[in-house]
């Protein structure tokens, strides 16, 4: 994740007006307050019903959210800190930037595990109970925080290998390319993009053409299962847009030198904020969902 997307003030530009960074601050606080809201909700509702304990669908939409909800919160964070403190200490700024690091990693492999049981519960109906069980779901999320953690732990290590010690006791700007900034580490993380890229668009791809073929003849949850790995693979799509936009944004930063900070409040929002404010899915789970649905109801009516 390019976390330059949560500043607005970076160093060498013409920081904002009171006004506007009080204006951009609210929008960003509410936004990510509002998100966080939801999500309590629906993770309220999740923990409420034993039912869903025992569906490895309802785990994996559960474990997105409480990961997204970390995610936006870490980034509101830095947010806000751009403007306020704008300094902190680099192992303050190392473990945030590391934990928003995991968590965005984490978000499409979490969206793919989610496209696989859709595929197996509509293709391989019979079976599913016995492939898609609560304990292979539980290993199944650790497998995707140890897949995450061994994509970017290396980062730290390596800045540990190369940097003096005393630079964690000094203040910076926290961004990942003023803390990561070894050459080997940018090469290792654009070639871990591209192999993310094509191990989960594959992914999702293959889930949604098979539940496709199967949903032409097949019942009314086969469609229902198809236009939810839709919606996965638009999320998705989302989310990637973390890997590709960043050089865009620069190209549109040099050609208009004057808008930067507006064009780096876009791109948060685009890029950070609006993913996630999908990933709380009440389309999908919320209200397409009719079990889901209706201890939501519940829930909200108390």
């Amino acid at each position: 994740m390019n976390l330059s997307s949560v500043t607005v003030t970076a160093v060498g530009r013409t920081p904002d007006s009171l006004i506007k960074a009080v204006a951009k601050n609210l929008i960003v606080v509410i936004l990510g307050i509002s998100i966080n809201f939801i999500n309590t909700g629906l993770i309220h509702t999740f923990r409420k019903h034993q039912i869903f304990y025992m569906n490895p669908r309802y785990i994996l939409f559960i474990h997105l959210v409480v990961n997204d909800m970390i995610q936006i919160t870490l980034t509101l964070l830095l947010f806000v800190i751009s403007y306020t403190i704008y300094r902190i200490n680099v192992s303050i700024c190392s473990i945030i930037l590391m934990l928003a690091i995991f968590t965005d990693f984490n978000t499409p492999l979490n969206l793919a595990c989610m496209a696989l049981e859709c595929f197996i519960a509509i293709c391989f109906p019979l079976r599913h109970v016995q492939i898609c069980t609560i304990n292979r779901t539980l290993i199944l999320i650790g497998l995707i925080w140890t897949t995450t953690m061994l994509s970017c732990l290396p980062d730290l290590f390596i800045t540990l290998a190369t940097v003096p010690l005393d630079f964690f006791h000094s203040k910076i700007f926290c961004l990942r390319e003023n803390v990561f900034a070894n050459p080997i580490i940018l090469e290792k993380r654009d070639i871990t993009y591209i192999v993310l890229l094509v191990i989960v668009w594959t992914t999702v791809f293959y889930a949604y053409f098979r539940i496709l073929s199967t949903a032409q003849t097949a019942s009314e949850d086969a469609k229902k299962a198809r236009n939810t790995v839709l919606l996965h693979g638009f999320q998705l799509l989302l989310c990637m847009l973390t890997y590709v936009a960043p050089q865009l944004r620069d190209v549109l930063m040099q050609w208009f030198p004057q808008n930067s900070t507006d064009i780096l409040f876009t791109y948060y929002i685009v890029i950070q904020v609006l993913p996630r404010s999908i990933s709380w899915e009440p389309l999908i789970y919320g209200i397409r969902d009719k079990t889901f649905r209706k201890y939501l109801k519940k829930h909200l009516s108390c």
